[in-house]
């Protein structure tokens, strides 16, 4: 994607998929006044060994100053979250999220357990996408929310079912919400995101409060 956006002449992708810094982005929340979900550094890692740590305290100075927006942050790098978290201001409005793609990288959740969120209104989450292993018995104490997906595009690793099936019992068993995303293919429209006859649409349920000091209700319930 990187790529097709710097051959359409895009400015923000001259480097195409180098880490590059945007400096005049980082205080686009403050302008923006209807609230809105904001999944901050998409195309990257907030947490990326090349960003400087600068710079994501300015991130995260952003979040804390618009409470009127819901931010989601998803790493890969959880070892350097576990690192500057305790440096890091984290309103409720922030939720922080791992990706755990098989069990080889489940040490990641213990990193993310290290994040000093509000006990009850932080939400921690676990993406799973895309899903290529199976994730048996794990201790989701602390954890809000869990994603599930699978791998799309060409050569796409198949997402077994039995797989999605155990994490969805898990969550079941630990009260945290459900959300199956796709289950993914070369297609993955025709696959679609049904299991077992139904979405699964699970959000954490928490409340947040604007500036003006009034409660701004999402209050979704607990799919499982």
């Amino acid at each position: 994607m990187a790529k097709r956006l710097r051959a359409m002449g895009n400015g923000r992708y001259a480097n195409g998929f180098e880490v590059t810094l945007h400096d005049d982005l980082v205080d686009l929340p403050r302008r923006m006044r209807q609230p809105r979900v904001i999944f901050v550094n998409s195309m990257s890692d907030l947490f990326h060994e090349r960003i400087p740590d600068d710079f994501i305290r300015r991130v995260f100075d952003t979040m804390q100053a618009c409470p009127q927006h819901t931010f989601q942050v998803l790493t890969k790098r959880s070892a350097r979250l576990a690192e500057l978290a305790p440096n890091l201001p984290w309103p409720t409005n922030v939720w922080m999220g791992v990706s755990i793609e098989d069990a080889r990288v489940v040490h990641r959740i213990d990193d993310l357990r290290k994040v000093p969120m509000a006990r009850r209104e932080g939400v921690r989450f676990l993406s799973c996408e895309s899903l290529i292993g199976p994730l048996e018995n794990q201790a989701l104490d602390g954890i809000s929310w869990v994603i599930v997906g699978g791998e799309s595009g060409p050569g796409a690793r198949p997402m077994q079912r039995s797989w999605v099936e155990s994490i969805r019992q898990q969550c079941r068993r630990a009260k945290v919400a459900f959300f199956f995303k796709q289950w993914g293919g070369v297609q993955k429209h025709r696959a679609g995101r049904e299991l077992n006859g139904r979405t699964y649409d699970g959000m954490p349920k928490r409340e947040f409060r604007v500036q003006d000091g009034s409660t701004l209700k999402r209050t979704l319930p607990v799919l499982t």
